[in-house]
């Protein structure tokens, strides 16, 4: 079987995977996390730079991007190609170039002496772009090399050039004597083979800069006491007023049905609440989003939940926002239990357009280019609570803490459990029982 064969399958075999990933509309790094692979692997082999010698892997892509049983069958198959494409020993080519039967993309190429390419040659037509870059760079440089050896080989007298004619280099000392190399650059007088070198004392400015140590594993943000406490590498911002599935809320609001206006659209649900003092009922959910200040990965380790006030529900009437919705469950879900004693923010399952999404537990990594959004459930039918959640990351030996709240206040949810409830008529414009 020819090289070029061997490419096809493996490129073959790339094409449907990034074909899978275009359907999720994700990118490589959610995908990588969900996949529990690092963000660069699951690139290159979409690349078809690399092939996992595993399908277990591709199994779990293949599901988690919705592929059909048929399409599952096609990628086992060219996966079969592709692994046995790179395993497969390869003769050697014209330009001295052989690949490794590995699951990476390396290219080693031997060049036993100056060879010229054309500006627009192509050195392996049959390769992909990636490869004959990498080789054109390396033939390139070899060319370089044996130019410069060229130009040291003659003087412009006919002289081959020593070592003392080139600037900054000590020329070979004679049998039996040591010769050293001043700091600038001149050469001193040989010495004895039985004597030895005066020490040479190093300048100030040669001196290495002295490196500060890279903060421990056990480094907090807060410094101490008296310290200037670093900023967390992570940003955050969370709406306490979500609606579940975007259509749906009830608030707690103490006054009668005249006295209340009609119920606003999502986007202007926190305005609403604020004229009306009102409080979530049943439950509160908050969709929290959190990235990276810049490139570098921080893991969020946890998410708590911390209650700080429990008390009967709030006294009035309950007026829920929809007429009915319906649609698909948000992933990266969380659901608090407000009424437990000690309520955890436990992970629950979704789906994406009908395609179920497995609960997926913390830890998970992001950065300024791989935010993450996760939307907490916390719900309740006996207390009026006060809470707010605890995030806990770590990035490069650091680890630390934040407060997730509303605008410095506590997140409050009360529950409705036995208040008359009420939706909005439209065609009658006013507020009825709600049946």
């Amino acid at each position: 079987m020819s090289v070029q064969d061997d490419v096809d399958d493996v490129g073959e075999f790339a094409a449907l995977l990034r074909t899978l990933k275009e359907r999720t509309d994700r990118s490589y790094g959610s995908l990588a996390r969900r996949l529990a692979m690092n963000t660069s692997t699951l690139h290159r082999y979409c690349a078809g730079e690399a092939v996992p010698l595993d399908f277990a892997p591709v199994e779990r892509f293949a599901a988690l991007c919705g592929a059909s049983a048929e399409e599952r069958l096609e990628l086992h198959r060219r996966w079969l190609l592709a692994v046995a494409a790179r395993q497969r020993p390869r003769p050697a080519s014209a330009a001295g170039t052989a690949d490794t039967n590995t699951d990476t993309d390396a290219d080693t190429a031997t060049v036993d002496g100056p060879v010229d390419i054309p500006a627009e040659a192509d050195p392996l037509p049959g390769r992909p772009w990636y490869r004959r870059r990498r080789l054109t760079v390396g033939l390139a440089a070899a060319c370089a090399v044996f130019a410069a050896l060229g130009s040291l080989a003659a003087l412009p007298d006919g002289r081959r050039a020593s070592a003392g004619d080139r600037p900054g280099t000590a020329a070979a000392a004679p049998s039996g004597t040591a010769k050293t190399e001043a700091p600038d650059g001149k050469s001193p007088s040989p010495t004895s083979s039985g004597a030895t070198p005066a020490p040479r004392r190093s300048s100030p400015s040669a001196t290495p800069k002295r490196l500060e140590p890279s903060p421990s594993s056990s480094a907090r943000t807060t410094p101490p006491t008296g310290g200037t406490a670093s900023a967390p590498p992570l940003t955050w911002s969370a709406d306490s007023q979500a609606w579940k599935l975007g259509c749906g809320h009830d608030y707690v609001v103490a006054a009668p049905p005249e006295q209340v206006p009609p119920p606003p659209v999502p986007q202007d649900a926190g305005v609403w609440a604020a004229s009306q003092n009102a409080v979530h009922g049943g439950e509160t959910l908050v969709r929290l989003s959190v990235q990276g200040r810049t490139d570098t990965a921080v893991v969020l380790e946890a998410l708590r939940v911390r209650v700080v006030g429990r008390s009967a529900p709030a006294p009035g009437n309950a007026y829920a926002m929809d007429q009915g919705c319906g649609g698909s469950i948000t992933p990266r879900s969380f659901d608090v239990n407000l009424d437990k004693d000690r309520p955890i923010a436990r992970a629950v399952a979704g789906s994406d357009a009908g395609t179920p999404i497995p609960a997926v537990r913390m830890p998970y990594r992001v950065s300024a280019r791989d935010p993450e959004v996760l939307l907490v459930n916390a719900r309740t039918q006996g207390c009026d609570c006060r809470w707010y959640l605890e995030l806990d990351w770590s990035s490069q030996g650091r680890t630390g803490t934040v407060r997730i709240d509303d605008a410095g206040r506590p997140f409050r949810t009360s529950g409705i459990k036995g208040l008359p409830r009420y939706t909005y008529d439209t065609s009658a414009r006013q507020w009825v029982p709600y049946s």
